[in-house]
């Protein structure tokens, strides 16, 4: 119990820290195109407004996308798992909260999976947080 409580822990920590830097990443980004939009006098639903959105909701998704594979290749190094392709559909399942079944997960590494749920449903909530804080922005900005 300690290993897998050390190991959650740590996934936790290295996952927001991810998330952290990516968002603080994509909020500078945002702010300098923002800064570029008012200048140039470009509309937020301008073809250039939609690719800036459309480029956070990709940049997001690469953020999730590369904490779910981190609790993946955290699942094949300590052989909860036997593939990776299963350990990618698992940790994708677990990490949005879907959750169908823990079927082929080595029963000493439960507590790892339930750890990278929860720790989902907080960096996903933290994601729409920013997301909805922008939109609300840019609705206020015009």
């Amino acid at each position: 119990m300690l290993a897998q409580l050390a190991v959650g822990t740590t996934m936790i920590l290295l996952t927001v820290l991810i998330h952290g830097v990516g968002i603080f990443g994509l909020g500078r980004w945002l702010r300098i195109e923002a800064r570029e939009e008012a200048e140039e006098n470009i509309h937020p639903m301008s073809l250039r407004g939609i690719a800036v959105t459309l480029g956070l909701v990709l940049g997001l998704f690469v953020l999730h996308g590369i904490e779910i594979w981190s609790y993946a290749v955290v699942y094949r190094l300590v052989d909860a798992i036997p593939t990776f392709d299963q350990a990618i559909y698992f940790s994708t399942i677990t990490y949005s909260t879907t959750g169908y079944n823990s079927e082929g997960l080595s029963l000493d590494w439960q507590m790892v999976a339930a750890i990278e749920g929860l720790n989902g449903f907080i960096l996903l909530g933290w994601s729409t947080a920013f997301f909805v804080t922008v939109i609300a922005r840019m609705r206020n900005s015009r």
